[in-house]
């Protein structure tokens, strides 16, 4: 396993810990962060227009198209560590 993908896990492992919950947006980074770097790019059809929140993961999700899991990956590690620290 190379020492990037054990940041990871560990930063998947410590964003349970974090003290104080963060807000809405820094949450759908979060998620499009590790989504990118574990899936890659999004695929199937977008939720529906009153699936407000799964709307809201995709299109975090779709901003993303492109970007490498190792940059997804390292982008993740530096937000939990932001958050954590």
């Amino acid at each position: 396993m190379s020492e990037l993908a054990t940041r990871f896990q560990q930063a998947s492992r410590d964003v349970l810990n974090v003290t104080e919950e963060p807000d809405n947006t820094t949450k759908l980074r979060l998620y499009a962060f590790y989504k990118q770097a574990t899936e890659g790019d999004v695929d199937g059809p977008k939720p529906g227009f009153f699936d407000f929140v799964g709307s809201a993961k995709y299109e975090a999700w779709e901003k993303l198209r492109g970007t490498s899991r190792d940059e997804a990956m390292e982008k993740y590690v530096a937000l939990v560590a932001k958050l954590t620290g």
